[in-house]
């Protein structure tokens, strides 16, 4: 009988077998556990978007005037795969897709000038020009964070920071949008009739507040030997010292910003908004690295969660996580393990 030389060894080295399968198992497990974990791999396809704002035309208008001129600009362009448009009231949106073995930003760099080529084709006036961004899979958000509770938008948003920082801490996350809250901003009403009296416009106005709020450099000074730069810090601190800014004067007497304005603290208008179940909420839109472990991530953010919950949130402050894209991922694994 023809003995087969491998299964001899096996057999007469049985403690060897034992041990190389025991550490093909480990490197495997361990070979699992480090890497990538995606529903989907990391897919770079290049397709820019062209986007134009021309308010009060209508859609025929749009295409005609504006979604037409741009697309016969972009498709001279060399690796082009397929432009497609639609135009609407007051907008008008065209998508370039490119060859995958193109860069992305040099698709962009192309479209930018093809865009620039198309401009003497467009009407003269638009409020803006055409604007040229990027689709990138990996700008789509693992996660939402959403944040509610019975407290001022003020605390609201702090609380939403102070999670939204510890979130982008982690070395799998690239960014942290937050969505709905407000930014605050110092409102200055100008009363129409004093200001006329005072003899001012709204240009001397805005010049005096710029003027106060400067940081000027006042040289250099030599102390122990050592070389020192000065500056004059003119920003504003608070309020009341916008309030009074002079602004001219009158009659020989001061006048000041608060005596032909009302100066305040105030809210930018709402951009974004964002709801669960019915009302207002902060969402947090966690966006991820490239390249990195999806359940990782994920698990990692919920970890930080908790611990806020238990230890710097008050108790009646909500906490929910929607839009979890690992779960499905999971479910994925599972199955094909």
């Amino acid at each position: 009988m023809k003995e087969f030389k491998p299964t001899s060894w096996s057999i007469d080295n049985r403690t060897s077998i034992f041990i190389i399968t025991v550490i093909i198992t480990l490197a495997g497990i361990l070979s699992y556990n480090s890497l990538p974990k995606e529903q989907f791999p990391d897919v770079v396809v290049p397709t820019i978007f062209v986007s134009t704002v021309y308010p009060g035309a209508s859609p025929s208008d749009m295409e005609q005037l504006v979604t037409k001129p741009i697309e016969k600009q972009l498709k001279g362009i060399n690796g082009v795969k397929k432009v497609t448009s639609y135009s609407i009231q007051d907008f008008s949106n065209v998508i370039v897709e490119f060859n995958t073995s193109l860069d992305v930003i040099i698709c962009k760099q192309k479209v930018k000038d093809a865009v620039d080529k198309a401009k003497r084709d467009l009407p003269n006036d638009l409020l803006e020009d055409p604007t040229v961004s990027e689709f990138d899979f990996s700008e789509i958000p693992i996660m939402n964070v959403n944040i509610s509770g019975d407290f001022s938008l003020d605390k609201l948003k702090d609380y939403a920071e102070k999670l939204k920082d510890r979130i982008e801490e982690m070395r799998e996350i690239t960014r942290v949008d937050m969505v709905g809250a407000l930014d605050k901003e110092v409102q200055v009403n100008v009363d129409k009739y004093k200001m006329t009296a005072a003899k001012l416009t709204f240009r001397d106005i805005e010049n005096a507040i710029a003027g106060e709020n400067l940081t000027i450099s006042a040289g250099n000074v030599d102390i122990g030997g050592m070389t020192r730069s000065v500056s004059i810090r003119g920003d504003f601190k608070d309020v009341e010292q916008i309030r009074n800014i002079i602004v001219g004067s009158q009659s020989g007497a001061m006048l000041y910003l608060k005596d032909v304005a009302e100066v305040k603290m105030g809210y930018e208008e709402q951009e974004s908004f964002s709801r669960l179940n019915g009302k207002n909420v902060i969402a947090l839109n966690v966006i991820k690295r490239s390249g990195e472990n999806l359940i990782n991530a994920s698990d990692k953010i919920k970890e930080v969660v908790e611990e806020m919950k238990s230890s710097d949130f008050p108790s009646n402050l909500e906490v929910v996580i929607t839009g979890d894209q690992s779960r499905s991922t999971r479910v994925t694994l599972h199955d094909l393990i």
